[in-house]
């Protein structure tokens, strides 16, 4: 019999991040000085941190 692979056994879940403020976290990429930057923002109050995890 086929045996299915381990990537597919493992369950995948998705984290989300929510502020202090009650907003929802989101990742966003930018280009500054040909440079590409990953930045974390939050939708309700537009702060802006380097990381998800830099909220709290």
């Amino acid at each position: 019999m086929a045996q299915a692979s381990k990537n597919s056994r493992t369950t995948s879940a998705t984290q989300k991040f929510i502020c202090s403020c009650g907003g929802e976290i989101k990742m966003k990429t930018v280009f500054e000085n040909g440079k590409s930057k990953n930045q974390a923002e939050c939708d309700k109050c537009k702060r802006v941190e380097r990381r998800p995890s830099d909220f709290k």
